[in-house]
């Protein structure tokens, strides 16, 4: 029995190729939540024109989708840190992986805010306009302000550890730094700067879904040849 226990031979994890596919579905996952709740949660809340009905499915969906899109937001982390492999620096890999947690914190909190406000509105007596508009407010600031920061950070690390090691073209880190500039000093409500960050980890995943393929096609040619 011994001896068979010591002939048993274990095998490394290696990440899965689908696994490149994460950051896509993030992007995806995301920003479809994001549009949801803007457009379901009502511009000025002490309008009298009814919300709830029209945005209550909306939302709802929005808070189906956002767990998926964290799950999906990490396993991306997970591809990006198996791409650097041996090359991680401790210091930006803790400021990468701590903003990037912090980041997909703030968004589960920001939804939770989300089906708060829609609760408070639906089974309230009253038409809650107050609660609604704080509510609506909280979520915005930790949107617009924190998570969008630490999603800069998170987007400055990786491109600082991009240009020391060379694993991305210098085009892709040129471009990351300018978004992460502008989530960084630009201060606005808007959905479309919010959007910013999903269409950034897109970009990235494509480019690695890519490069991916090429690499195993040469490797491929090179065994048969």
């Amino acid at each position: 029995m011994a001896d068979i226990e010591g002939e048993k031979q274990f095998r490394r994890l290696r990440t899965p190729r689908s696994a490149a596919v994460a950051g896509i579905v993030f992007a995806a996952l995301f920003a479809t939540s994001l549009v949801l709740v803007h457009t379901a949660l009502p511009a000025d809340p002490f309008d009298e024109t009814p919300w709830v009905g029209s945005g209550e499915t909306r939302i709802k969906t929005a808070l189906v989708l956002a767990p998926f899109s964290g799950i999906a937001f990490l396993w991306f982390i997970g591809v990006i840190r198996d791409r650097l492999g041996d090359l991680e620096d401790r210091f930006f890999a803790t400021v990468f992986l701590g903003s990037g947690l912090l980041f997909l914190a703030m968004g589960f909190v920001s939804m939770g805010v989300a089906g708060g406000v829609l609760a408070i509105a639906r089974h309230s007596g009253s038409s809650a306009d107050e609660i609604v508009y704080f509510g609506r407010e909280i979520m915005l600031q930790i949107n617009h302000v924190y998570a969008l920061r630490m999603a800069a950070v998170f987007m400055i690390s990786l491109g600082t550890i991009w240009l020391r090691t060379g694993l991305m073209p210098r085009w892709l880190v040129l471009t990351t730094y300018l978004v992460a500039l502008s989530l960084l000093f630009v201060v606005t409500f808007s959905l479309w700067t919010t959007l910013a960050f999903p269409a950034w980890v897109g970009v990235i995943s494509v480019y690695i879904l890519v490069t991916g393929r090429r690499a195993r096609a040469e490797t491929a040619r090179a065994a048969s040849g």
